[in-house]
């Protein structure tokens, strides 16, 4: 049992990806979570207002179970097999957070400065959360889909639109954490 208690190497993860990849090609499917939402959107009726959201969701219906399993897991991970005492952080990225004030995780995931709830009595702490949840649905909109669909679906099943959105998600990744992070904290 310590096996599935202790973080995995990335080559076992990714290979289990891999497989999952592999099986949803075979069957005629494509993964991403940013769909799910467009489905959540169809299932409510809003197809009838909005020409982009009127299809026939019942055709994803497997992957809403993706996100159920992906929820219940990730709850099942962090409140019964999570173990962060494993968590490590280069150490001068620890003192580079520190000059901004975001403390070091300290046997947590996530650090409380950025991830507590203290986030939701500071009007700029929502002002950043809110920019960037707009931000990310224009951009997966804008890009056709999510990390996940591209980075992990699209790619495998070798498509240049996601090549080129994963280089732009690396490319803002990097601009947000070099430049845009430093000056919002």
């Amino acid at each position: 049992m310590s096996v599935i208690f202790q973080t995995w190497p990335w080559y076992v993860a990714g290979f289990l990806i891999g497989m999952v990849m592999l099986s949803l090609i075979y069957f005629g499917k494509n993964f991403g979570m940013s769909t799910n939402l467009q489905s959540l959107c169809s299932m409510t009726g809003l197809g009838k207002r909005i020409e982009y959201f009127d299809f026939d969701w019942k055709a994803n219906r497997w992957n809403l179970v993706v996100v159920l399993g992906a929820m219940a897991g990730g709850f099942v991970a962090v409140h019964f097999m999570s173990d962060p005492s494993n968590v490590d952080i280069n150490p001068k990225t620890i003192v580079q957070l520190s000059q901004m004030g975001i403390d070091a995780p300290n046997g947590q995931l996530m650090p409380q400065a950025l991830f507590g709830e203290q986030i939701w009595q500071s009007p700029k702490s929502i002002l950043i959360l809110l920019g960037g949840g707009i931000l990310i649905g224009f951009g997966t909109r804008y890009a056709g889909g999510c990390t996940s669909g591209h980075a992990i679906s699209g790619l495998s099943n070798l498509q240049l639109p996601s090549l080129k959105a994963v280089i732009g998600f690396f490319i803002g990744g990097l601009i947000m954490a070099h430049f845009l992070l430093p000056l919002l904290f």
